[in-house]
């Protein structure tokens, strides 16, 4: 199955837009764990067997692991979700952005050493940095477009003059992914909560590519607006999907050692919240 396949068929089987950031951090870790960078497999798994059911995919961000020389354990926990949620989709974000020989490297440890289903990617030096990622069939790749973070205005909603029309660098990118780069329809885009009418705009110029949408929670983004600009389908079938990532909101909803427990409940109310903003959209 490509990773659309995937992310279409957990969409329906678990009734769900919601995605698990995976950034663990000891620091943060319920007191029985705290502190202890050696636990960063146990607490994501944990993590993981609580809410395997409720989530369209997983994005461990790899960052966190290498910080605390934790890649091992990521690879431990890559091949645990295969084992218990085998038809959640695995997003690996990586936000990588080389070319050549060093891009075709850093998609081998993506899908190769980790086998990850999608990974996210900087296309800031353009299709040279994409291309090694498409050369692994069934394979996706979310493209940075439209940031949740503030400074994503330095670059990303800045006017291409040079261009017909003005557009700004994000519609370029979203034009770009729906169009020429999309040889083998592996591209989608990552559009931050925290700003709607982007999202709105990104769909509008990207009408069928899937959507990583972080942001929702610790950030700030509003879950039904979200949904609103980003989504599109009938009460029968998306058209359109979207992924909607949460990360500290569920994985430190509990200090506690039902730790996980709480995670479950986190996410229970973020997929609720998100259903009835589906309902809402598709009626």
């Amino acid at each position: 199955m490509t990773f659309l396949d995937l992310l279409r068929q957990a969409e329906r089987q678990n009734g769900s837009m919601l995605c698990v950031g995976l950034d663990p951090e000891p620091a943060k870790f319920p007191s029985h764990l705290r502190a202890d960078a050696s636990k960063i497999f146990r607490f994501c798994a944990e993590i993981v067997d609580a809410t395997a059911d409720l989530v369209i995919a997983f994005k461990p961000q790899i960052a966190y692991f290498a910080a605390h020389r934790a890649e091992v354990q990521l690879e431990r926990l890559m091949s645990h979700m295969r084992r218990v949620a085998p038809g959640v989709p695995i997003i690996l974000d990586a936000k990588r952005g080389d070319i050549g020989s060093t891009a075709e490297q850093y998609a081998k440890e993506a899908f190769e050493r980790y086998g990850a289903d999608a990974v996210t990617l900087s296309p800031f030096m353009g299709f040279d940095s994409i291309q090694p990622y498409l050369k692994y069939h069934g394979k996706g790749a979310f493209l940075l477009c439209r940031t949740s973070n503030p400074g994503g205005d330095d670059f990303q909603n800045q006017r291409l003059a040079s261009i017909e029309g003005t557009p700004r660098l994000y519609e370029h990118i979203a034009r770009l992914a729906q169009g020429p780069w999309n040889l083998n329809g592996q591209l989608g885009l990552v559009v931050g909560a925290t700003y709607p009418a982007e999202i709105e705009r990104v769909r509008s110029l990207a009408p069928t590519l899937p959507l990583l949408i972080p942001g929702v929670g610790a950030q700030g983004g509003d879950a039904l607006a979200t949904v609103k600009a980003g989504w599109r389908g009938t009460p029968q079938a998306t058209l359109a999907p979207i992924v909607v990532n949460s990360s500290r909101a569920i994985l430190y909803a509990s200090e506690g050692p039902d730790f996980a427990l709480g995670a479950r409940q986190q996410a229970l109310q973020l997929r609720a919240l998100l259903e009835a903003a589906r309902q809402s959209v598709a009626s």
